[in-house]
């Protein structure tokens, strides 16, 4: 059967119809597709940034709160020194007058009170200075832990050593000196007060991209997953996340416990 020319017109509009379609359709799709991609771009950025803000917000708190806490310790230590410190030498003092006046056996039962006086007087002193930030930036950040082990082990510890490895390289900023600090304080602390431990280590591993910090102490140790929520811990990481710091704390029961740091260094 011959088709006639109405009927091959009518079949070539029908495909061109049909063609004209299927690229609208190609269209309209592609258009679909490309305005939810990029109003999933968008939402993701915003998602994002809301993330940033929250994170900038929360450093901001933890800056804050940390600036707040060093301000009250170094009132605490100016108070130690001034008040504290004055009125233990006055009454050291006071104490040393009235044994010329005794007799030997007299001084003699002095020896003991005199001699606890003179260690209280060291010991708020040497205190003191722990809760300055000024007194750490002046003697140093290698100093300031020596001498808080030291402290530490006139107290409780039979051993309380810092150890020091690779060549020395600077922090990026001084006031990460004194937020370390305060992280190696605050662990020094809770041995003190919970671990039962007799031997206290820090060691300080200087690199060319990093400070890694570990503490240990020897005590009876606890489980991680029933104390991760504590303040103290939380307290630590937050102080470690603000200076980009990574911080790790492993323990078990018995085991003692043992604190990571890792602080990187900016590439120069």
């Amino acid at each position: 059967m011959v088709q006639t020319g109405e009927n091959l017109v009518s079949t070539a509009s029908e495909r061109y119809l049909l063609v004209y379609m299927i690229v609208v359709l190609i269209v309209i799709t592609s258009l679909v597709v490309l305005f939810f991609v990029v109003f999933q771009k968008r939402k993701n950025k915003l998602l994002l940034d809301k993330m940033e803000q929250q994170r900038a917000f929360e450093q901001e708190i933890v800056q804050v709160q940390t600036e707040a806490q060093e301000q009250t310790l170094k009132n605490i230590g100016w108070e130690l020194h001034d008040n504290v410190g004055q009125l233990l030498s006055f009454a050291s003092m006071q104490l040393s007058i009235l044994k010329m006046q005794l007799d030997a056996d007299m001084k003699n039962k002095f020896k003991d009170t005199s001699e606890a006086l003179s260690n209280g007087l060291k010991e708020v002193r040497a205190l003191s200075k722990t809760l300055n930030n000024e007194v750490i930036l002046n003697i140093g950040f290698e100093k300031s832990i020596t001498n808080e082990l030291d402290r530490l082990k006139r107290m409780k510890f039979t051993t309380a050593e810092l150890k020091l490895t690779g060549d020395k390289v600077g922090f990026n900023d001084k006031k990460h000196e004194i937020i370390i600090f305060r992280i190696l304080q605050e662990f020094l602390s809770n041995s003190v007060k919970y671990s039962e431990a007799k031997n206290l280590n820090i060691t300080i591993t200087y690199q060319s991209n990093q400070i890694l910090i570990t503490a240990k102490d020897d005590g009876k140790g606890f489980d991680t997953t029933s104390v991760e929520k504590g303040s103290g811990l939380i307290n630590m990481k937050s102080r470690a996340t603000l200076i980009g710091a990574n911080l790790k704390l492993e323990s078990e029961p018995s085991e003692g416990v043992t604190l990571e740091l890792n602080y990187p260094l900016k590439s120069t």
